[in-house]
């Protein structure tokens, strides 16, 4: 990851990662028989990574929300900057790119189980869409940048954001359950035991 995120793709060989990783570099081939298979095992270990973090720092509420997104990124640019390098090979290989679409699809269910869980009450695919972008694309500007401080004001941003339509998907459910009560009173629902 760190060779690939560091100096990209065509710098990926057995003697550059078994460098990186401190092996003789027959090591790499006896575990990875090819090039894509070595690809494939650091893509999925750093999503495994990327993922796992994402969860453990996003906390119960909306103001923990992606709760330091900057400072995680500059810690390990480079597997960050894997992730997209991986993207970008997908478009440009078929053969991957069903397994990096799949893992954009996990990214945004998990992103639509935490505003679930912060109380938005049905979140759309859309909101989750939209909310995973933001934070993709606020880590490529970070990798871009180098500032995780307007990385984490953006975060702050967007929690705003989601509170608001917290509060709104709250309001909606009271006026609905209040609705709901008006009919019951007023003869139009079901008859009270």
């Amino acid at each position: 990851m760190k060779v690939v995120g560091r100096d990209g793709l065509s710098k990926l060989t057995n003697r550059t990662v078994a460098r990186e990783a401190g092996l003789a570099h027959g090591l790499i081939p006896y575990y990875f028989p090819s090039r894509d298979e070595l690809l494939r095992e650091a893509f999925r270990y750093a999503v495994g990574r990327s993922a796992s973090r994402l969860v453990q720092a996003s906390g119960s509420s909306v103001e923990e929300f992606a709760a330091g997104l900057g400072a995680r990124v500059a810690v390990e640019p480079e597997e960050e900057a894997f992730q997209y390098e991986m993207l970008l090979a997908a478009l440009r290989r078929p053969e991957m790119l069903a397994e990096v679409r799949a893992t954009y699809a996990g990214y945004v269910t998990a992103v639509h189980d935490e505003l679930r869980r912060y109380g938005i009450a049905e979140p759309t695919d859309a909101l989750a869409r939209l909310v995973f972008a933001a934070l993709d694309g606020l880590v490529l500007q970070q990798l871009l940048y180098g500032d995780p401080r307007s990385t984490e004001t953006a975060v702050i941003r967007l929690r705003e954001l989601l509170r608001s339509v917290r509060d709104e998907s709250r309001r909606r459910q009271q006026g609905g359950r209040e609705a709901d009560g008006d009919s019951a009173a007023a003869g139009d629902g079901p008859a009270s035991p």
